[in-house]
């Protein structure tokens, strides 16, 4: 069975970077509540650019970081539910302004929060059922376009932005575990046509329900691949909420530093979270050879997913 290796990442966000301070002006809220309550401090929002041009952009970041030859990949999977296209597809879109050949395999894939972590689940499995060299996986999200701004609970949380992570087969270590709980109570947004497709969600069934679920995942990936924390180099967690992670962190202790949280910059960016922070690590020299890493996710579905992967 193939594993999975990073190559390469990008990242990118639109210009205009919006506070605590500016949401303020336009709801009931302040820099304090906010910080307090999420650890976030600010967001981007796009203005020109939208879900598809993020993608295009973090794409083209990490094939230019990778220097592989355009020609070896074979697949582009996008995890989005912020598409804005019903048809054709962000990675097809992709596919077509990166210049890569018609052969290559380019969707999307919907799965809110989770979606990244899907798509290197369906990622490695092409690649034990294919010949493909390379996949390019994309978590990219306009966030701000179904966020109602009246509800201080929801548009003070979320983010736009995008990463791509080119990755390629390998013998190593790999293992995921995907879990689903069916649920339209908790978080939803509704879909094409809806006169409310915003997002709304229980925020204190959404907090219990990523706390229980973040720990599930970090243990049952550790005992599925038959190893420690100590083995373990970093956690990277969707970036949802820091309490929600500063709270799951609390539980491994002596561990605490391996959690990596970048969510005051960026809020919640959805599917884009983790492979944004991904991006960070490696501009930081954190990817050396070798590096083992656990990415635990959860969202909208209700469902949760995590990976231990090396770089």
């Amino acid at each position: 069975m193939k594993g999975i290796q990073i190559v390469s990442t990008g990242k990118a966000l639109p210009e205009e970077i919006i506070t605590n301070d500016d949401l303020s002006r336009i709801v009931d809220t302040n820099d304090e509540w906010i910080t307090t309550r999420t650890g976030i401090k600010k967001r981007y929002r796009c203005t020109q650019e939208n879900t598809t041009s993020l993608a295009v952009r973090a794409a083209y970041e990490a094939l230019e970081a990778s220097g592989v030859d355009i020609a070896e990949i074979g697949a582009v999977i996008v995890a989005t539910s912020t598409a804005d296209n019903a048809f054709p597809s962000t990675a097809a879109i992709v596919q077509k302004e990166l210049g890569l050949a018609e052969n290559v395999l380019a969707f999307d894939l919907s799965s809110a929060c989770t979606g990244f972590l899907h798509a290197l689940n369906v990622g490695q499995a092409l690649f034990n059922s294919t010949d493909y060299k390379y996949i390019l996986l994309i978590g990219s999200e306009q966030m701000s376009k179904i966020l109602d701004y009246t509800d201080r609970s929801t548009c003070v949380l979320f983010g736009d932005g995008a990463g791509a992570v080119l990755i390629k087969a390998a013998d190593n270590m790999y293992r995921q575990i995907n879990y689903t709980r069916g649920d339209t109570d908790v978080l939803v947004c509704r879909g094409i046509g809806a006169q409310d497709a915003y997002v709304k969600m229980n925020g204190n069934a959404v907090f219990r329900f990523a706390v229980d679920v973040l720990k599930q995942g970090i243990d049952e990936i550790l005992k599925k691949s038959d190893m420690t924390l100590d083995d373990i180099d970093y956690i990277v967690c969707h970036q949802a909420n820091e309490r929600i992670i500063n709270h799951v962190k609390k539980k491994y202790p002596g561990h605490e530093d391996k959690f990596y949280i970048n969510i005051a910059e960026y809020g919640n960016t959805s599917a884009a979270s983790i492979p944004i922070a991904l991006d960070e690590l490696a501009q930081s020299g954190c990817f050396d050879k070798g590096r083992k890493l656990i990415l635990a996710g959860f969202g909208a579905g209700l469902s949760w997913s995590s990976a231990l992967i090396e770089t």
